[in-house]
């Protein structure tokens, strides 16, 4: 490779089409080197069948045969990205790295790093915002400072949202412009990881499922949510093309979603340290139970409270699980069994399929109260009466939980009522006015 190029540096926008930054790259007036990096930073700590590494492993795969078609290939390495960069930077000739902005805590420390270790070589360290519509501090107060509640944040991010922020970004006018190279592509054994029986399903993002959202949302039972969180969580499409299905129907619920999407992600680029501590100092006095076995119980599905074990069950399963039923588990753990959301938090982390750290923190501060512009600590949802509301027929929970009217099936871990005053009780306790 004696030829002058740059590297677009594949992250969590994994397609060649409509990515802002494969677009500057591709029209830079250079070849362009497509490079994905599995990280062994994360990837070490996760269990060698997980089904998201299958999932990036087979979305790398689908790019790296569309770009053979152009006689060219994607680059994949395995390692911890510093070391890939300057492993790179020696044996080529590379003039700059393009690629989009990540706004997670990790993700800001890595490329801090990795953009003085390029300006001390002269490599210029281009990055740019394809994830979201708007970051950072684009939608704000008028003195600047971040919004902490939802619905001043997302009437602002409407009232700012015009045609060229959601318009697609033309890539495949450009693909001449990737580096005639041809690389092997690696198995997933090579990067250490096997097959996974949990899939990351095909998103629906169909007209149907947008205009009948706000009617068929909240029942785990119905086929009706788009399926496209894991999608978003890792690029495979972009979030502008969701956004142009979202302000077609007159029903702007589905577009809600998307704007909470990024009100979660602003929160955590504002307040990285909400990753561990609660955004309302004032919880921090609540005494948890942490109850081990309650956890035990949690996790697996076994709490005697159908509802919560069906969901449960569902993400153990299938790494899903429905939205409604995320908070009612959620709650249950934190409100019935008084278990830190930390500790909730992080299982879902290990076994949710769309795992997205600004998402998961931010909707389990929201359940357990302490986190910005959250459900009241006194909102404690009855698992009884959520089955009555959303799930009457029992069709979601003879579907994961056939045994729950069996003998064998568990007695309720707590009795609701009691539960409920317990922790009345403990929160009003714990909270510094």
């Amino acid at each position: 490779m004696k030829d002058n190029y740059v590297i677009f540096w594949h992250r969590r926008d994994l397609r060649i089409e409509d990515n802002v930054g494969l677009y500057n790259a591709l029209t830079s007036g250079k070849k362009v080197i497509p490079l994905f990096i599995f990280d062994k930073d994360i990837l070490d700590k996760l269990p060698k069948d997980d089904a998201r590494v299958n999932f990036i492993h087979e979305e790398l795969q689908k790019i790296h045969t569309t770009l053979l078609k152009h006689n060219s290939s994607l680059l994949v390495k395995h390692g911890h990205p510093m070391e890939v960069i300057k492993e790179l930077v020696a044996a080529h000739s590379i003039s700059a790295i393009y690629t989009n902005h990540d706004y997670e805590p990790y993700a800001t420390a890595r490329d801090k790093e990795i953009s003085i270790f390029l300006a001390s070589k002269n490599i210029e360290f281009n990055t740019f915002k394809d994830q979201v519509i708007f970051e950072r501090a684009e939608v704000v107060k008028a003195d600047g400072k971040p919004y902490t509640v939802y619905t001043p944040y997302s009437k602002k991010w409407l009232s700012n949202l015009t045609d060229e922020d959601f318009k697609s970004i033309d890539c495949a006018s450009h693909y001449e412009n990737f580096a005639k190279l041809t690389f092997d592509f690696p198995s997933l054994e090579t990067i250490g990881f096997t097959e996974s029986s949990v899939k990351v399903l095909p998103h629906q993002m169909t007209k149907t499922i947008i205009e009948e959202y706000e009617e068929t949302r909240n029942f785990p039972a119905i086929d009706g949510t788009s399926k496209l969180s894991p999608h978003l969580r890792f690029g495979t499409i972009s979030v502008r093309k969701c956004v142009q299905e979202g302000l077609k129907p007159e029903n702007n619920t589905f577009l809600k979603e998307l704007i909470w999407r990024e009100f979660f992600m602003q929160i955590l680029w504002h307040f990285p340290t909400s990753v561990t501590q609660n955004f309302k100092s004032k919880y921090d006095g609540i005494q948890w139970r942490n109850n081990e076995e309650d956890f035990k119980a949690w996790c697996e599905g076994k709490t005697g409270y159908p509802i919560v074990d069906a969901g449960m069950r569902e993400l153990n399963e299938s790494g899903y699980m429905h939205n409604r039923v995320r908070m009612v588990t959620a709650s249950f753990l934190c409100k019935h069994l008084l278990i830190d959301w930390r500790w909730g938090e992080a299982y879902f982390a290990k076994k949710l399929l769309d795992f997205d750290l600004a998402q998961n923190v931010g909707n389990w501060q929201w359940v357990a109260g302490t986190g910005c512009d959250s459900s009241p600590y006194f909102r404690i949802f009855n698992p009884t009466s959520q089955v009555q509301k959303f799930d009457k027929a029992h069709t979601y929970i003879e579907k994961w939980v056939p045994d729950y009217q069996e003998l064998t099936y568990p007695t309720p871990i707590v009795e609701h009522k009691f539960a409920r005053e317990r922790c009345l009780t403990t929160y009003k306790q714990g909270i510094n006015n």
